[in-house]
């Protein structure tokens, strides 16, 4: 998962052609990936880009982190492996509810 690198605050309307132009210039890009939601037909605001270099994934990353693109500023990191992320990725109702009960201390 090193040379995969998630890219976050994308613009609605970017495609996976645009993304995969954006990175290009890092090194050979493998894969290029924006889900979609099925409700609204259009991307979900995110995208993965995988490298088949590591190194170029990380330069990558480096360079593109807090740029603009299609007047959005982007989020790069590296992409984590779905069964790393433990679920998915989002808080419960108990999580919540800790929560708030600990700040109310």
């Amino acid at each position: 998962m090193q040379n995969k690198l998630y890219v976050g605050n994308l613009n609605y309307k970017t495609a996976e052609d645009d993304l995969r132009e954006l990175f290009t210039s890092f090194g050979e890009v493998t894969d290029v990936r924006i889900p979609m939601c099925p409700e609204r037909h259009q991307s979900r605001g995110f995208g993965f880009v995988t490298f088949a270099d590591a190194d170029h994934a990380t330069k990558a990353q480096q360079e593109k982190d807090g740029s603009e693109f299609m007047g959005r500023t982007l989020k790069v990191n590296k992409a984590i492996d779905r069964q790393d992320r433990g679920g998915r990725g989002g808080r419960t109702r108990s999580d919540r509810t800790n929560q708030e009960s600990h700040f109310a201390d």
